[in-house]
């Protein structure tokens, strides 16, 4: 009995630890981001559209093979029919029947077609390639729209955090405000001020957390996950090697996602227009066909009955050589779009420079506001520390004292928001010079 008791305890005990377990449990940004990968209903999409593209590009997709239709039938008719011969003689046969049967195997082999059909097929290639690209653009942009959540909740909780321990700060304010109220030392006015300012840091620390669990909500639909699923974030923030930075920034051209789509559109559009060409050359075709006819016919008709098996083949050349001109606009038309996707390469080649030249400037920005901030916090939890200790003292009042406590507050809060908003800008240009998934978060 003693045994059994102590193994309820046992378990128990496991459930409970497996339960904090659970509670606490940490969401890394590696984990976040294979999450993502796996479960996230826009990737999953985009690689979808990418196995659309594979099989369009595939060789039975490409016209290169033969057409092989198999194809049967039969006829059957009951009818009067009157003949007359040669020598002035005629015969008549009431419902006379005729059936007939057939079946056939019919081969079509295109041989040449102008070259048509082999540029179509390197388009298609070229635009699985695309799709490639496009799936990338799509992973890439998820993921930052996963690191904003992602740090939106490391913000708040950090943010929660501070607001605690300034609440905390208050009620012992409030604990030393009432004590010295009972001893004379205060008017009862310290500790309405102190009541009133606890009320606003309870608020405070019930909207942040608030907002905390929406935050998680909104990192779940991002992971796809249980909406309602807990876990702590980690909230530390390490930045790209400065020297790495440049030599992303440097290769940004051959990198950056949007100008490889420019470029793979110029190759299809430069297949696309040789495609149109095409149709002023001839294609030839071969034809065959392996087939069965049977029949069955009345008195009236010269054969009883006639059955037949044969292969036949043929060979045909066709040249279309003038169709009214339509063949001669398209292929115009065609040089034209060649032409349009070369000048809009040049445009977003000027636009992604400017991008990333605006980026630069917003991370090394921040980067900079962030580290001022850093420094704000020292000065401002120094001058809260002095404050604290003068106001035990009765140097200061509550008054004072509580704009010290503010303005460590806002010092701790600003830097947190400064911190995250740097490692989203140096994430944003990391995007811009294609090596977003490339580096370690």
């Amino acid at each position: 009995m003693r045994n059994m008791t102590n193994k309820y305890l046992f378990f128990g005990l496991f459930c409970c630890f497996s339960f904090q377990l659970n509670a606490q449990e940490l969401l890394t940004k590696e984990e976040a981001i294979r999450l993502t990968l796996e479960n996230n209903f826009g990737i999953q999409i985009a690689n979808n559209e990418v196995l659309v593209a594979k099989n369009n590009s595939g060789l039975l997709n490409s016209g290169y093979l033969p057409s092989l239709t198999g194809v049967a039938g039969g006829q059957y008719a009951i009818e009067d029919q009157t003949a007359t011969f040669q020598d002035g003689t005629s015969s008549e046969v009431i419902g006379a029947e005729t059936d007939r049967y057939n079946a056939s195997l019919n081969l079509n082999f295109l041989l040449f077609d102008g070259l048509g059909r082999h540029y179509n097929y390197k388009s298609l290639k070229e635009q699985y390639n695309l799709s490639e690209l496009e799936a990338r653009e799509s992973i890439e942009i998820t993921i930052l729209q996963l690191f904003s959540v992602y740090f939106e909740v490391a913000r708040l909780t950090e943010n929660l955090s501070v607001l605690q321990e300034t609440l905390e700060n208050t009620k012992e304010r409030l604990t030393r405000a009432e004590y010295q109220f009972e001893f004379g030392q205060n008017t009862r006015l310290e500790v309405l001020n102190a009541k009133v300012d606890i009320t606003t840091d309870s608020v405070n620390v019930m909207n942040t957390r608030q907002a905390l669990l929406n935050a998680k909500r909104d990192l779940n639909v991002v992971l796809n996950n249980d909406l309602d699923r807990n876990f702590e974030i980690d909230t530390v923030v390490t930045f790209v090697n400065l020297l790495a930075m440049e030599t992303y920034i440097s290769e940004a051209q051959a990198n950056n996602v949007t100008l490889l789509q420019a470029n793979q559109n110029i190759l299809i559009s430069d297949y696309a227009r040789k495609a149109s060409n095409s149709v002023f050359l001839p294609s030839l075709g071969l034809t065959g066909s392996y087939g069965w006819n049977e029949g069955n016919f009345p008195a009236t008709n010269f054969l009883a009955s006639n059955t037949s098996t044969g292969f036949n083949a043929g060979i045909n050349l066709t040249w279309n050589l003038f169709d009214g001109g339509s063949n001669i606009v398209n292929s115009k038309n065609a040089r034209i779009r060649f032409e349009n996707q070369n000048l809009i390469k040049q445009q977003i080649t000027l636009e992604v420079k400017r991008t990333i030249a605006n980026a630069r400037g917003n991370y090394e920005n921040r980067k900079k506001i962030y580290k001022l901030q850093q420094q704000n916090v020292e000065t401002a939890k120094g001058n809260f520390e002095r404050s604290n200790e003068r106001y035990k003292l009765g140097q200061i009042s509550s008054l004072e004292l509580r704009q010290a406590q503010i303005n460590l507050l806002n010092a701790q809060t600003n830097k947190n928001l400064a911190k995250y908003e740097a490692k989203l800008a140096e994430l944003e240009l990391l995007q811009l010079t294609g090596k977003l998934l490339d580096v370690d978060f």
